[in-house]
């Protein structure tokens, strides 16, 4: 790779200059989202993006800066739900997009295309996914009946939802009201004392007990971290996930490292892409002839507290 030329850094500061001034634009065309309020979203991500590269790369999850970034929102976007969840898609959608370009420019190199070829098509390509993703959510939300309702449960929107309550949460409900002292969330925030901790008593076993070696592969930020994907996971995806990992990260990777070194990440990606490919597959072929997808079990939501709240009763809902 050394004979390509690189990438010059001023690119990168023309495409940082071309986003700022567009978004800057968008949000007072939009009056969504203010100026101050942007600079400060991105002066986080400026702080933040360096640690949690490092964090990304050496454990494979990103950590980032969630909680102060909902924070920091709740307290510049107080009483405005919407402009919080634009806050959020350049807070933290904006960290996990950077993250994602440097992991593809990262895969690039390990393919052996040069720097200033696969910079440009890391560029086109999210515009021409912008494009056809907000094409086909249009698509689907003018062509499937009750989508992102409760009264189609093959076609909920769990990532939506979930942005919809923390904006919410965050600007409508407020902070000190739901994890106040007296208030029904109040026992979350030991989570903040038990995680320092936990982290501190697993890194001391560590030190005392290096001849234990499994010690090593307690890491309880990444235990604790993938907790917080479970409200927008689907029911398969946790087992899957453990399975997949499983499999090639521990009985593939001791037993044909070679194998494991040359396909795996090949594999994931072919994974990745795979998924995509048969969601557009099952669309046309079902949705487009009017037919309705296999009920096999697991598909349909059967738990009847699924909907229910904190105290465990299900909530009623009417038209208005």
């Amino acid at each position: 790779m050394s004979h390509y030329a690189e990438v010059p850094e001023f690119w990168y500061y023309i495409l940082f200059v071309v986003s700022l001034i567009l978004s800057t634009i968008n949000g007072y065309h939009t009056e969504l989202l203010s100026g101050h309020v942007l600079l400060i979203t991105m002066t986080l991500n400026i702080i933040f993006i360096v640690p949690n590269a490092i964090i990304m790369a050496t454990t494979g999850f990103p950590i980032g800066s969630i909680i102060l970034s909902y924070v920091i929102g709740s307290l510049l976007l107080a009483g405005n739900p919407l402009s919080f969840t634009i806050y959020e898609a350049y807070s933290i959608g904006g960290q996990n997009k950077i993250l994602i370009f440097l992991i593809l420019l990262k895969t690039a190199h390990y393919m052996k295309i040069p720097p200033r070829i696969s910079f440009p098509f890391l560029i086109i390509c999210p515009i021409i996914a912008s494009i056809v993703s907000y094409t086909t959510a249009i698509y689907l939300f003018n062509h499937i009946p009750n989508i992102c309702t409760r009264q189609n449960p093959q076609w909920r929107c769990l990532a939506t939802e979930t942005s919809y309550s923390l904006s919410v949460i965050w600007t409508l409900i407020g902070v000190v009201r739901l994890f106040g002292p007296k208030s029904m969330y109040s026992s979350v925030l030991y989570g903040l004392i038990i995680g320092p901790i936990l982290t501190i008593i697993s890194w001391f076993l560590c030190k005392k007990l290096p001849h234990i070696k499994w010690l090593v592969l307690i890491n309880f930020p990444i235990i604790l971290l993938a907790v917080h994907a479970l409200p927008t996971a689907p029911t398969a995806e946790y087992p899957s996930w453990f399975l997949v990992g499983f499999i090639f990260n521990y009985v593939i990777y001791r037993h044909a490292h070679g194998w494991w070194k040359k396909y795996a990440y090949i594999f994931s990606a072919a994974m990745n892409c795979g998924v995509a490919v048969c969601g557009i597959l099952i669309t046309f072929a079902f949705q487009n002839n009017h037919i309705s997808f296999p009920q096999w079990w697991g598909t349909k939501d059967v738990c009847p507290l699924s909907g229910a709240n904190y105290s465990g009763v299900i909530p009623t809902y009417h038209d208005l």
